[in-house]
């Protein structure tokens, strides 16, 4: 065995140590430099031994979960209910929730009781996933889309006095028309800026929303995305028995239409400040294996 000096073993694992610094953002890479998250509706048959769960989640490389709320969202989050023991959990295996998803129902009716939830566990972001209820659902008219507008202002304003805040998704509401428009833009002209930030679920390209578009268009308006990946060239299925129209399918992440360099860069430029990968358990695996390999 050749011995080595003392200098040249010093040079030589500074030279290692070098490496090791220049590859660390290839082997550690993720979009935008922030925790990947994972949102917990899709894989909720699964929350009911929420340690073994989370151990699950941080094994493939998941740091942030985005809850439902356990008040609005019934018996499948109901592991949740305790919001401290949730954020020992999530704390034993290195990871936080900072946002939930909450229903417009407990926020009419028990919101309070939502933001102290909220609060026990660490959340400090609120979203609805949409102001359909009640207000129109996916086909509402001009002064239903004004009506949840003015309503969820003031939901967010008592929000913020508590110091949370409100944020707004997009599903059959937000991406229908109304008067020749997109609720969605209608939505960001009458939401107040400083009170509810958007957080784009990007499935909605089968609607023709664009992420990469809209952070660009609006910036400042969004935190957050939920992740999704659509192959846009199949063929969509036909409807099913109760009539509704098929979607095109899903797949992970990387595997299909969105241009994720193009969306990052966007969200970058927007100032996006976290994301969640939202699918199966299946796709939830692919998908953050290659946010593990995408620098954006």
């Amino acid at each position: 065995m050749t011995r080595l000096s003392r200098r040249e073993f010093m040079e030589q694992a500074a030279a290692a140590a070098g490496f090791l610094a220049g590859s660390a953002p290839r082997l550690r890479a993720n979009p935008l430099g922030l925790p990947i998250g994972s949102q917990v509706y899709p894989t909720r048959s699964m929350l009911k031994d929420f340690p073994a769960y989370v151990k699950m989640m941080a094994g493939i490389g998941v740091t942030r979960l985005e809850l439902c709320s356990p008040i609005g969202y019934g018996a499948d989050f109901a592991a949740l209910a305790n919001g401290r023991e949730v954020r020992t959990t999530l704390a034993d295996h290195g990871m936080k929730a900072e946002s939930s998803h909450f229903s417009m129902a407990e926020l009419r009716t028990s919101q309070q009781k939502s933001i102290e939830w909220a609060k026990e566990v660490g959340i400090s972001q609120m979203v609805s996933a949409t102001l359909g209820d009640g207000n129109g659902g996916n086909t509402p008219t001009l002064d239903q889309v004004k009506r949840a507008a003015e309503e969820y202002n003031v939901i967010a304003a008592a929000a913020a006095k508590a110091g949370m805040q409100q944020g707004l998704h997009n599903e059959g509401f937000e991406v229908s028309m109304v008067e020749g428009r997109r609720t969605y833009d209608v939505l960001l002209e009458l939401l107040d800026p400083k009170l509810v930030k958007f957080q784009f679920q990007m499935s909605t390209i089968t609607a023709g929303l664009i992420g990469a578009e809209y952070f660009l268009k609006y910036p400042g308006r969004f935190n957050s995305m939920h992740l999704q990946d659509v192959d846009m060239n199949a063929p969509v299925p036909p409807p099913d028995a109760g009539g509704r129209g098929g979607r095109r399918p899903q797949v992970a992440i990387g595997k299909g239409t969105i241009d994720w360099v193009k969306t990052f860069a966007a969200a970058k430029a927007a100032r996006i400040e976290s994301y969640y990968v939202e699918q199966n358990w299946e796709l939830t695996q692919q998908s953050v294996a290659y946010l593990k390999t995408l620098v954006a």
